[in-house]
């Protein structure tokens, strides 16, 4: 869906190569997943549907397997989109809602943003600088629950969300892999919190 190949690419960089899921058999040898993507929400969830990936990815979650989204993988895990009609993987409680024309910004929101931490996840850590990010999209995540909301970024008068995390699930609406160092830096404490047995955030 989209950004694959400059996410292999990224994890290729860091000695981890990824293997592509196509249907539910290839999740056998998985040990975390990533979810990736840029385009529109509803043909990415009906090509999920179509793999018969749905219930598996919301099992992986309940189950408290690490998954990461990224971009459009945020917003897929969110339970619907203005942008269609489609109901989303459901594992963040919220909506994905246009990004507000009044505030004064160019839509799509194209470009780098700065981190703002809203509380500690594997990938963001007590003492660090706030990273600028690489953001393209039209569409923003609005969590229900404030607890789900580990980033967020500004946006015109006001901010959108940037990164969400709950239990072993956490994803970005920017891209990592077209974030130079920083965004390599942020894939890297992911891989290593894989590595070092994914401990769920306090």
């Amino acid at each position: 869906m989209g950004n694959l190949h400059s996410v292999q690419t990224s994890f290729k960089r860091l000695g981890q190569p990824l293997v592509q899921v196509r249907k539910p058999e290839d999740l056998e040898p998985c040990d975390a997943l990533i979810l990736p993507g840029v385009g529109a929400f509803d043909p990415a969830m009906e090509k999920l549907q179509s793999s018969g990936l749905v219930q598996h990815l919301r099992s992986w979650h309940d189950n408290r397997r690490p998954l990461l989204g990224i971009c459009l993988g945020l917003q897929l895990l969110f339970e619907r989109s203005d942008e269609g009609k489609a109901e989303g993987l459901g594992v963040f409680e919220g909506n994905v809602q246009r990004l507000p024309d009044q505030q004064g910004e160019r839509i799509p929101h194209m470009g780098w943003g700065q981190l703002k931490p809203q509380k500690l996840c594997p990938l963001l850590q007590e003492g660090d600088t706030q990273p600028w990010v690489y953001f393209v999209h039209s569409y923003a995540a609005v969590p229900n629950k404030p607890s789900d909301l580990a980033a967020t970024v500004s946006f015109g008068r006001g901010e959108a969300t940037a990164m969400v995390w709950k239990h072993r699930t956490g994803a970005c609406q920017f891209h990592p892999e077209k974030s130079a160092q920083a965004g390599a830096q942020l894939l890297k404490r992911w891989v290593g919190w894989l590595q070092s047995g994914a401990e769920l955030p306090r």
